[in-house]
């Protein structure tokens, strides 16, 4: 069976582009479907007002009020931001799972799962390396 076309996203660039652009951590979860080791990005634990952005093309993604300690390891949040990302069936490692991506440049942030907090009962678990926090304007 041929596969489909594939998905063209509004932000493309090669794969030598990519590599300049991102760290070596960021550009393996992103553009080659990698994961960080649990508990090493300092985002899980950052609770600061804010957004955090896609690390590969800056498109807002979760707001920090829809972030929440799910005990994972990984930065999670209940809900994205409307038109931020897309999800796709991703079948690796003997398990079906719902791979989340940026609707912009399409890199990997994570997973969505079904076992997370009201209001939505949803787990987006992200790769702390695919994002790039940014710290609400103060109020003076």
């Amino acid at each position: 069976m041929a596969a489909g076309p594939a998905k063209t996203f509004e932000i493309t660039k090669t794969d030598e582009e990519w590599q300049r652009l991102l760290s070596k951590e960021a550009y393996h979860v992103l553009r080659k479907h990698g994961t960080e080791r649990a508990f090493t990005s300092p985002l899980d634990k950052t609770y600061t007002p804010g957004m955090y952005n896609c690390a590969g093309c800056d498109l807002p993604l979760f707001s920090s009020e829809t972030k929440y300690d799910s005990g994972t390891g990984w930065p999670s949040f209940w809900k994205p931001l409307d038109n931020a990302i897309g999800t796709k069936t991703d079948r690796s490692f003997f398990m079906t799972r719902v791979e989340v991506h940026c609707r912009r440049c399409g890199g990997r942030l994570g997973h969505v799962f079904e076992d997370g907090p009201p209001p939505t009962g949803l787990r987006y678990c992200m790769n702390g390396v695919a994002l790039k926090f940014i710290p609400a304007a103060s109020k003076s």
